[in-house]
């Protein structure tokens, strides 16, 4: 069940934050609608990195599709090359 509060009870804000805690924000509202959420560090940089990676797959894909694919004989060959010049 999501932990909603009225952002009036930041006030008492050591309270609210001890019921942060990872995959279970805490929902603030202002004025009966959903303004804020706080979330665990972790969990944030869980979604960043999550993010990056999207980001990363989808320039990837699009580039596959410009520049065309690369076989997996392609790649292994690639990848063999870089560990021999190291």
């Amino acid at each position: 069940m999501p932990n909603i509060k009225p952002i009036s009870d930041l006030r008492n804000y050591s309270e609210v934050l001890h019921d942060v805690t990872f995959g279970s924000p805490v929902f603030l509202t202002k004025n009966g609608r959903g303004r804020y959420a706080i979330i665990d560090i972790q969990e944030y940089e869980n979604i960043m990195a999550t993010l990056t990676l999207m980001d990363e797959l989808s320039k990837g894909r699009k580039s596959g599709e410009v520049e065309g694919w690369l076989s997996a004989e392609e790649v292994r060959s690639h990848f063999k090359k870089k560990q021999h010049e190291l």
